[in-house]
């Protein structure tokens, strides 16, 4: 099983062990700050399962159908797991404002309120490992995965809050409102996520810092006159970094010569972005042709 595998089914029994304990701290309390909190719980689930699935088909090596690989199949996981969201948000908004309406008396929040924490550090734990193993391994799925349980604390923690306020000065109209609150923050990541996996899905260029390392490599290689770059495109799909530019050398090298030189910088971008895919296109710098590329 690949590393990537088995964050992703930590992230389902992490999501497992999460809705029973507060789902448990509802039914004691009656909260519906707590019951909320079981609610994006159960996206956190369904968002693993999704993100499991999605990670076998980004695994799979390229084929005749897919020449590129499967590594895009990430943020299709990523965007279902912020639309998710915007439904675990509608349920915990339409809840909120019903016992806002219709206030209940809550029960045993000392107990409610333990359960939850103890959910919140093991969901805290097991994010900040999903966030890191997604950075380290380029995994827009396992990232998205980790800043959602990440977010999960938040929210908990926003609920601890306003529970043990409402316990301490019996104003019981703070725990829908906490709610209300945790809604609309979910709503806010959930946003997020469907704009981060959309900026994939549309091949935005790589970030700032990646384009920089690849301009001063280039930059290295220039004799003003005589070696030049330009048409640099870039983007990315998952863990893979596609990067795409044309070479203009003197038209009297050879072709060893100038394909020595497009090796030798394209050693030094692999060096400097791992899991690069690079293509390049050789040109005459005194061909005026090497100028009228079309853009997209």
């Amino acid at each position: 099983m690949s590393t990537l595998k088995k964050f992703a089914w930590l992230s389902v029994a992490t999501a497992i062990v999460t809705i029973v304990l507060k789902v448990g701290a509802w039914w004691i309390t009656g909260s519906v700050g707590l019951l909320s909190d079981a609610a994006e719980s159960v996206v956190n689930l369904v968002a693993a399962v999704i993100a499991l699935g999605a990670i076998s088909v980004s695994e799979r090596p390229a084929d005749d159908d897919h020449q590129y690989g499967h590594s895009k199949a990430e943020y299709f996981s990523a965007g279902v797991e912020g639309a998710m969201i915007f439904v675990a948000a509608a349920f915990i908004l339409v809840v909120s404002v019903e016992r806002l309406i219709n206030p209940a008396p809550l029960e045993a929040l000392g107990v409610g309120l333990a359960i939850s924490v103890v959910a919140a550090v093991l969901n805290g734990v097991v994010g900040l490992a999903l966030v890191r193993a997604g950075t380290r391994h380029r995994s827009p799925t396992l990232r998205a995965d980790g800043k959602h349980l990440l977010t999960d604390v938040i929210t908990s923690v926003g609920v601890v809050v306003g529970l043990a306020l409402a316990w301490a000065t019996g104003w019981q109209v703070l725990d829908p409102i906490v709610a209300i609150g945790v809604g609309l923050n979910i709503l806010f990541i959930g946003y997020r996520l469907v704009h981060e996996s959309g900026m994939g899905l549309m091949d935005a260029t790589l970030p700032d810092e990646d384009n920089r390392m690849i301009e001063e490599v280039l930059e290295r290689h220039r004799e003003p006159g005589r070696v030049d770059f330009h048409e640099l495109r870039t983007r990315e799909s998952g863990k893979w970094r596609f990067v795409e530019f044309h070479a203009l050398v003197p038209g009297q090298w050879s072709v060893e010569r100038g394909h020595d030189l497009v090796e030798t910088v394209e050693q030094e971008i692999h060096a400097a972005l791992p899991n690069s895919h690079i293509t390049t296109h050789l040109e005459p710098i005194e061909d005026e042709r090497a100028y009228n590329d079309v853009h997209l």
